[in-house]
């Protein structure tokens, strides 16, 4: 399974290079993304144009939720993070948690981030094949 992050959602709605790609792991029915993301895609919506664009978006989507063990999981790497002075907040904490908890790899612009996470499969929407 492959968990798209909110930027490359928002890349993908806005016509960006992320389109295809997303639109290809669609197709093959492998594509989820995180109740977070679907959060923040809410948060930045504008207008119904946009509002029926990620509702398309997402009813074609796996949304994944934030469970206890995938909680428990963020909640111990954020804090790892913090002592070593390297904290990425607690979205991408939660988000990070949700992936390994399933096994996921996260399609992600932000490798600043998510690269701090032992243990998380990071795929870059400029270089992860197609579905």
């Amino acid at each position: 399974m492959i968990v798209a992050d909110t930027d490359v959602l928002i890349d993908a709605l806005r016509g960006g290079g992320s389109q295809k790609l997303v639109a290809q792991h669609l197709g093959s029915g492998q594509l989820a993304t995180t109740t977070l993301s679907v959060f923040e895609l809410w948060q930045g919506a504008r207008g119904e144009r946009s509002a029926t664009a990620i509702d398309a978006l997402l009813d074609a989507c796996h949304i994944l939720p934030l469970d206890a063990p995938a909680a428990r999981l963020a909640g111990k790497l954020r804090a790892e993070l913090r002592e070593q002075h390297a904290d990425i907040g607690p979205t991408d904490s939660l988000v990070a948690g949700i992936c390994i908890s399933r096994g996921a790899a996260l399609l992600t612009r932000n490798r600043k981030h998510f690269e701090r996470i032992p243990g998380l499969a990071l795929l870059d929407p400029e270089n992860a094949p197609s579905g």
